[in-house]
């Protein structure tokens, strides 16, 4: 059977864990040993240093915009939190349709990461 947990943060960030085992390891294992969140994020608190590296598909972001506006966002972005600071890598066609509909906020698979983490990601 899988168990649940829903965290809620003080501040007006959505946060929710979902934990589920079947090898019977203890509730809450996945976020003691740095398991993702997924957490509601403003699209202005997370950095996309590599957002210039590359152009997105426009009909692919329509797409995504149309379907955002129809159905709401189905698969959240991947996200990396180093000394509280976000960092986005993927999701670069979801993140510009949330923009282009003026989206405050995007749903996010939060992952801590050390700075070296984060060096790794930059190379």
């Amino acid at each position: 059977m899988a168990s649940f947990v829903l965290r809620l943060p003080t501040g007006n960030l959505r946060s929710f864990s979902v934990h589920a085992s079947s090898n019977g390891a203890p509730l809450g294992s996945g976020s003691q040993n740095g398991g993702p969140m997924i957490l509601e994020l403003p699209l202005d608190k997370i950095r996309r240093p590599l957002m210039r590296t590359r152009s997105n598909d426009p009909n692919k972001v329509q797409e995504l915009m149309d379907s955002i506006r129809q159905i709401g966002l189905q698969v959240p972005i991947d996200v990396l939190e180093v000394d509280g600071v976000y960092y986005g890598f993927s999701g670069c066609h979801r993140y510009e349709a949330h923009q282009r509909l003026g989206l405050p906020t995007i749903r996010c698979k939060v992952r801590r990461g050390t700075k070296e983490t984060l060096r790794h990601h930059l190379r």
